[in-house]
């Protein structure tokens, strides 16, 4: 498929996409006359790369992260990638975390709020 199609299919904008080549997360096959060329696999590719920048992760951290995407990275790039992964996966906790407390925290506020309400729009008060 081509640039346009793999666009379509994924959501992610032409240019995204050249970025993604450009960063080295994403790798097209070119045709004689430059066109760039995808399979199924690459949009696979661009739905992680996608889900991964919206959850804060840098293009660098997902460059760290590509070649374990592919069979048999090698040991040297495994553990580095490895070390990455785990990085990511502390951060991510740690924001989740973070928005699970925050939404309890709005949820009580939110309780206190309509009981207040509730007690303003009751007759006699």
């Amino acid at each position: 498929m081509r640039i346009g199609e793999l666009s379509a299919r994924t959501g992610a904008s032409r240019r995204s996409l050249r970025y993604y080549e450009e960063q080295g997360l994403l790798v097209s096959e070119r045709s004689s006359s430059g066109q760039r060329h995808y399979d199924e696999e690459h949009v696979h590719r661009v739905g992680l790369i996608r889900a991964f920048l919206a959850a804060g992760l840098s293009s660098g951290s997902i460059g760290e992260l590509i070649p374990c995407m592919a069979a048999n990275p090698g040991a040297r790039v495994a553990r580095r990638s490895l070390a990455t992964m785990t990085r990511e996966h502390a951060r991510l906790t740690a924001a989740i975390d973070g928005l699970v407390a925050a939404r309890s925290a709005l949820d009580e506020l939110v309780l206190i709020n309509r009981a207040y309400l509730a007690d303003l729009e009751r007759p006699g008060t």
